[in-house]
């Protein structure tokens, strides 16, 4: 029999002992499940740090039994909840014979609750003195063996609930993830943003390049799509007078995945009229140094082995002087398509038969530059072809008053002084629509509304989106997005 055959074995034969403990509690009528809920008063954490005053004053608690160490007529435990760990110590003469005897057949995962008074051991850790211990809920699987946890990542993602009781580190994560959409949430509000929600279900294919997921509406009897982007009913909200409004949401691409990339992530995006794309790289740094301090305590964050400066202000540099400092190649050297799409050849580099100019600087930002910037780096100034919201530059109509910024050689967030003009923004519509239809297995279409909205006004707008969930892989140094998402999407086994 191979080893893990045996494991497997052994793993059964303990659920087989602790569904016979839990049929036999059924059978004295103490079924653990009956209770509908239980009077806790104090957190492990609470209590910790407020020692001086508790100490001697009867706590209620509750939580996972993460280990027991039993001598004869007492007993240590040790109590997961929320905030983290504390100890129980349970004595025979104490709680009684009978509750007593009853604790001795509980296992490790069980759910107490425990009521005693607080103190400190001679070893100097503060517990709980039980006067009263509950078995609150039954454990019918064993956790994973103390000393190794959870090792398994692909387990880990898929039973995100095992991991959490069993990496500190893992529940820590989303704690802090938790604090930092708050942080985001507390600084956009503190300069006047509005918070809104804006319809995830789209009757319209739209947004950018970006492949949406599909699916049918039985009422209205229609093809709907989840959104790939919040921007055009934001947009529309500033149409209707909300001059800052912002939204911290899920949006959903049926794209690859990776690391860097999951099918549906969280975003926030943010508009504010009469601002431009200047406005809003003084805002950017603002708002991810703000939110380093409050979650990390610094500017300075440690991300891979990498010490990461967030303090303002970071530097800026065009994409076209980015891309020739890095490869040589000058963007407006180009006079033509063919001739940008031939330099990259000459480079090395792949270029598509429809790439534009705009897509060919693109490309070479991509092989050249983007994986240098580890800093914080804002990059302004993308091609128009590249760029179908933003408004173009007025000494340079090639190019748009557009920035990304960037750190650890991965994009952050996108923004750019939005194009107001309805008849300009029609044509790029039509011309980014035609160009998707021609790569086939698209139903793009223009967004007749968003247009009739841009005919009543759009006053001068600047707009951003920002990866929350990179941000969040930044300030917990997580290598992958899985590690930062309570249920990152996962194929189903056996599927």
């Amino acid at each position: 029999m191979s080893e893990q055959a045996v494991s497997q074995q052994a793993f059964s034969e303990q659920e087989g002992i602790r569904r016979a403990k839990l049929q036999e509690l059924i059978d004295q009528g103490q079924s653990p499940y009956l209770l509908t809920k239980y009077p806790v008063d104090y957190r492990s954490e609470a209590i910790k740090a407020d020692f001086e005053r508790l100490d001697g004053q009867v706590v209620t608690i509750a939580g996972r039994m993460t280990s027991r160490r039993i001598m004869g007529k007492a007993a240590f435990a040790h109590l997961l909840d929320g905030e983290g760990v504390i100890q129980a110590y349970i004595k025979r003469d104490d709680i009684g014979l009978e509750a007593y005897q009853a604790f001795k057949t509980f296992d490790i995962g069980d759910l107490l609750g425990i009521r005693g008074k607080v103190f400190k051991t001679k070893t100097g850790e503060v517990s709980v003195h039980a006067e009263e211990v509950i078995l609150l809920a039954k454990s019918l699987k064993p956790l994973p063996e103390k000393w190794h946890g959870l090792q398994d990542t692909d387990l880990r993602y898929r039973q995100r609930y095992l991991d959490m009781i069993v990496n500190p580190d893992v529940r820590e994560t989303f704690l802090k993830r938790t604090r930092i959409i708050n942080a985001i949430r507390n600084f956009l509000n503190s300069q006047g943003f509005l918070e809104v929600d804006t319809p995830i279900l789209h009757t319209l294919e739209i947004g950018a390049a970006a492949r949406p997921f599909v699916t049918h509406h039985n009422t209205l009897d229609i093809e709907m799509f989840l959104r790939v982007e919040t921007e055009l009913y934001l947009k529309r909200l500033v149409v209707g007078g909300f001059e800052k409004v912002y939204e911290i949401g899920r949006i959903f691409r049926n794209e690859g995945m990776s690391p860097k990339h999951n099918p549906e992530f969280t975003s926030v995006e943010f508009y504010q009229a009469y601002a431009d794309y200047e406005d809003f790289m003084r805002l950017t740094e603002e708002l991810i140094s703000s939110v380093a301090i409050e979650v990390c305590g610094s500017t300075q964050v440690s991300y891979q082995g990498q010490l990461i400066e967030l303090k303002t202000p970071w530097p800026r540099i065009s994409m076209a002087q980015a891309v020739k400092d890095a490869s040589g190649i000058d963007y407006f050297d180009w006079e033509s398509d063919e001739q940008a799409r031939q330099a990259l050849k000459d480079k090395g580099v792949h270029a598509e038969a429809h790439f534009t100019r705009g897509d060919c600087l693109a490309e070479l930002f991509d092989v050249y530059v983007e994986k240098s910037l580890v800093q914080p780096t804002f990059v302004t100034d993308y091609p128009v072809e590249i760029s179908p919201l933003a408004k173009r530059k007025p000494d340079d109509p090639r190019l748009t008053e557009r920035f990304e910024f960037f750190i650890c050689g991965s994009e952050f967030g996108n923004a750019f002084s939005e194009l107001n003009d309805p008849i300009d923004q029609r044509a790029r519509f039509e011309r980014q629509v035609a160009e998707r239809r021609k790569l086939g297995g698209t139903k793009a279409q223009v967004d007749e509304d968003f247009l009739n909205a841009l005919e009543y006004g759009l006053p001068p707008t600047a707009g951003e989106g920002i990866g929350v969930d990179r941000l969040i892989m930044l300030l917990t140094d997580s290598a992958s997005i899985r590690d930062v998402l309570l249920f990152p999407t996962m194929k189903p086994l056996g599927g």
